[in-house]
């Protein structure tokens, strides 16, 4: 079995019983061990609702013991429960999870300890070297092995959010929760609702809450407008303040209004950048950085700036911004693809936080959210538009050679063009886990980004 496949820029993931499996994955918890030189240390490993999580989880972790590390098995978690193992109790770990992939695929994200994250450059390709050799010839004892225990980080994962985002004093909200089946189906009720912490002024209408891995209702991938459209509707028929929606793994959260509107990933960057920015200030900072990546709304730095804030622009990827934010000391980091990073989070992505930001937000003053989310969309954004293609490189070369004229050109990540007149940008860039070119175009007005747009794509499919 060749590994190499499921191995991708950030994580692992693969079809379960091909490209992953309980052999691979007790390979890979050795090689995690070696790797990161966790002999004699602790880490942490657990997985999300997916039928193969469990079976995987526990593989991994007698791979990690075998090779000397012990291991905390936290069962049953969220991507962003993990990260918080990984801050609070200062130790590596993994969770068993494809986030938004379909049922039939499963996959591993790994963390230092901190939640620092492990990448392709920080570890992760010699991974899957050595978690090679021991799929091939089996992995040897250590002289001392590990043993495995169990924790819940359930309640401190809670307690944690709540500490950082106050909502018991807010006006009372209505909340539609669609959480696709997900793992949000256990963190909303432990953080959002009263099951372990007092309850909060907030009335929650919950879709999809039971734990399903083979998403009977809808993908857990709320980044497709299809599956908005349960959130969408029920949000209006309870007459709700706004709607949140979790992918698979709760670690991205998607936010309606009480129409049903989709807010942006850079409106609610923006936003929240702007109460981070304030009580950063509050606490002595004079500048305090915000970390975007160059996907998010042109909106995303005005704003920043006129909050008095600096705004930093990086590539996409979680690895990129969560670097730059801890060589940067950024108090807060966003992308367009709706992962929000926190300083106080661990530099880590989560989208409950981010949740629980938007919530105090609309909490804090009487307007609806439509209302409040203007200030934050001024332009006219097309959303990322993904495209097939043969001969990637040569595409966007091509692509390239008919915009040299038309603007700045920035090769950051993959190609931007920014009109001379500040009219309009778009930028074209390879996926970093799919055979796909994703396409992005911001513009003052709608007409001019639908016209970039339109011949931007004809173009690339051309």
């Amino acid at each position: 079995m060749d590994l190499s496949p499921s191995f991708k820029a950030y994580d692992v993931r693969g079809l379960v019983g091909v490209s992953i499996t309980a052999e691979s994955a007790e390979a890979v918890g050795a090689a995690f061990v070696d790797v990161l030189g966790l002999f004699g240390q602790t880490i942490a490993c657990g997985g999300d609702m997916r039928p193969s999580s469990p079976e995987f989880s526990r593989a991994f972790a007698l791979g990690a013991a075998r090779r000397g590390a012990s291991v905390l098995e936290l069962g049953l978690i969220s991507t962003d429960e993990l990260y918080y193992a990984c801050g609070f109790l200062e130790m590596a770990g993994a969770i068993f999870t494809a986030s938004h992939n379909p049922a039939e695929y499963n996959g591993i994200k790994m963390a230092k300890a901190g939640a620092v994250p492990v990448s392709s450059e920080t570890g992760l390709d010699a991974i899957r070297d050595l978690a090679q050799q021991y799929l091939d010839n089996g992995i040897p004892a250590a002289r001392t092995e590990g043993n495995i225990s169990r924790q819940d980080v359930l309640a401190g994962y809670a307690e944690r959010l709540r500490s950082l985002v106050p909502l018991d004093g807010i006006r009372p909200l209505k909340v539609v929760v669609d959480a696709g089946n997900g793992m949000a189906g256990l963190t909303v009720p432990a953080v959002l609702g009263d099951q372990l912490l007092p309850a909060l002024p907030l009335t929650v209408v919950p879709l999809y809450f039971e734990l399903d891995g083979t998403f009977p209702n809808h993908p857990a991938n709320p980044l497709e407008p299809d599956n908005l459209r349960d959130l969408q509707a029920a949000v209006v028929a309870h007459n709700a303040d706004l709607g949140l929606a979790f992918d698979g793994d709760a670690d991205r959260c998607f936010v309606v209004d009480e129409t049903g509107q989709p807010l942006t990933p850079s409106a609610i960057t923006a936003l929240i950048a702007v109460r981070e920015i304030r009580r950063a200030q509050a606490a002595g900072e004079a500048e305090p950085v915000i970390i975007h990546n160059l996907i998010t709304s042109r909106a995303v730095p005005e704003i920043v700036a006129e909050a008095g804030g600096r705004p930093v622009r990086t590539r996409v990827g979680h690895s990129f911004i969560k670097a730059r934010m801890a060589e940067e000391g950024a108090v807060f980091g966003g992308e367009h693809s709706a992962h929000y990073y926190f300083r106080d989070f661990y530099n880590a992505d989560t989208g409950m936080l981010a949740a629980m930001h938007v919530l105090a937000a609309l909490g804090e003053q009487h307007g609806p959210l439509s209302g409040l989310a203007r200030e934050f969309e001024p332009y006219a954004a097309s959303g990322e538009i993904n495209s097939s293609v043969e001969g990637v490189a040569a595409t966007v070369a091509q692509v390239r050679a008919s915009y040299e004229n038309a603007g700045t050109i920035d090769e950051l990540d993959g190609l931007s063009v920014i009109d001379e007149t500040g009219n309009w940008w778009f930028n074209l860039r390879p996926s970093n886990t799919e055979e796909l070119l994703r396409l992005n175009v911001e513009a003052s007005d709608a007409a001019t980004m639908e016209q970039v747009r339109d011949a931007v794509l004809e173009q690339i499919r051309r």
